[in-house]
């Protein structure tokens, strides 16, 4: 695929991402981002309603797998807590972490999708794979790190230079 940052959705939160959605949009494998995307940095858990949204998206087979450029220490207790498979250290917007999570899932990249808040690196190393990507507004993204926030304002200028994706 081209080097490519735009996103193939952009939505509010993850939440819209329902099981008829997905159907609707050919998804059967999503790659999630953890921080800022399924919960807030500053916590060490998502919220009962993303809980609820991962537990109603696994019931109808839509399988996933956690892809974060954190360390296994941050990611593996929360992934262990969710049951789910997982890829710490992905060195997102390398495509090293996005194949590695496919593989765990055995997922068809024509049907998988990368969700994650950052356009540099989510979208990016969504894009670099060949997968669908869909953006979210990050969550409190006053509470990431310093070099997390300035990245901030180059992503916003870089979505007005290639267009907003598709809205859902």
């Amino acid at each position: 695929m081209p080097f490519s940052i735009r996103p193939t959705l952009q939505i509010e939160s993850v939440l819209e991402l329902t099981v008829e959605r997905l159907a609707e949009l050919g998804v059967r494998w999503l790659l999630l981002d953890v921080d800022c995307t399924l919960k807030r940095y500053s916590e060490s858990d998502p919220t009962a309603e993303f809980r609820q949204w991962l537990d109603t998206i696994r019931q109808h087979g839509i399988a996933f797998c956690l892809v974060s450029n954190g360390r296994a220490r941050r990611i593996r207790p929360l992934a262990e807590r969710m049951d789910a498979p997982y890829v710490a250290k992905a060195l997102k917007p390398l495509t090293r972490g996005v194949r590695r999570a496919m593989k765990l899932l055995e997922a068809d990249p024509a049907a998988t999708a990368m969700v994650g808040d950052q356009l540099f690196a989510d979208v990016l190393a969504g894009n670099l794979a060949g997968i669908r990507t869909i953006l979210v507004r990050p969550m409190h993204p006053e509470e990431e790190p310093w070099f997390t926030r300035l990245k901030r304002r180059p992503e916003r200028w870089a979505l007005k230079y290639v267009g907003q994706a598709r809205r859902a």
